[in-house]
């Protein structure tokens, strides 16, 4: 089992939960919380993680992007771990449990809402699914033409927290987008580093991600924009919503988006911006927790 679990990645979960959690949150402090809807929503996001992140390993393997420079964690298609095969029903295995998850969750989030609801955010939930796949798969992968960057805002900042309100609430308010807009931000930073650790390697197999497209210095300038961005538009939401000292709890956790920053400004060596991931993924988690518990209070 240990090719699997390391294929699927699971220090990624926590990040890929953020959203859900904070869309939580902020339903829960609207006065409509249900816990069913969040535990399948929580499942169906760990189903589209996995998914995702088996997807990645096969198409990078299948498309020769993986080589021996790769500075990042083992994969186990390029490495021989698993075979293409078997790498591949289980994305179909994955992609067929994300779609069961997510239908269960709109039947149970839309009961008794109009039908349109349903179908609405059934087509989300499959452009997800595809989104996971497309990412290194396909004849044009928009993962390797640099588009990697809008997904993760998309998926892992509007969609995943303004769709979980919804499903809590059935309505929805414009200001929402904000605090959507920061954990999308932070999400895409995680993004950032990846790539800027891969740079060289990417440029050589013709992954055109940002950071091989503006080169370091501009990537580097380009993370403090998302770190900058993210938390302005938490403060812009709280300036717009708070009630108590407490909506700004938050602010504590921005120091580590500063360190975050500067560690990646400072660090020349590839391997050392591995743990970066990690503290980013565990900074932008610790903002949520804070976030939804100033919400609360």
């Amino acid at each position: 089992m240990n090719p699997w679990i390391a294929a699927a990645r699971p220090r990624t979960l926590p990040l890929a939960l953020a959203s859900i959690i904070l869309g939580s949150f902020l339903a829960a402090g609207a006065g409509r919380f249900s816990w069913l809807t969040f535990g399948l929503a929580v499942l169906t996001t760990i189903c589209l993680q996995v998914l995702s992140n088996f997807a990645n390993d096969y198409g990078d393997a299948v498309s020769g992007k993986d080589t021996p420079d790769r500075v990042g964690p083992r994969r186990a298609v390029a490495t021989g771990d698993l075979t293409k095969e078997a790498m591949f029903r289980a994305m179909l295995l994955t992609a067929g449990l994300s779609l069961v998850s997510g239908v269960w969750l709109l039947i149970e989030a839309t009961r008794g809402a109009d039908a349109t609801l349903f179908w609405v955010f059934l087509m989300l939930g499959l452009l997800c699914i595809a989104a996971a796949v497309a990412y290194t798969n396909g004849k044009r992968p928009y993962g390797y033409a640099g588009y990697g960057d809008i997904a993760v805002l998309l998926f892992f900042g509007w969609v995943g927290v303004l769709g979980t309100y919804y499903l809590h609430t059935q309505t929805i308010t414009w200001p929402l987008l904000l605090p959507a807009s920061s954990v999308g931000f932070f999400a895409t930073g995680v993004l950032n580093i990846n790539n800027i650790r891969d740079i060289e390697t990417d440029a050589k197999t013709g992954k055109h991600s940002i950071p091989v497209r503006l080169g370091r210095a501009g990537a580097i300038r380009y993370h403090w924009l998302l770190l900058i961005g993210g938390m302005v538009c938490a403060v812009a939401y709280s300036l717009l919503t708070a009630t108590t000292a407490y909506d700004f709890a938050y602010l504590l956790a921005f120091p580590l988006f500063i360190i975050n920053g500067r560690a990646l400004a400072n660090h020349t060596n590839p391997a050392e911006l591995n743990p970066r991931l990690g503290q980013l993924a565990l900074s932008t988690l610790l903002f949520v927790v804070l976030f939804g518990v100033g919400v609360l209070l």
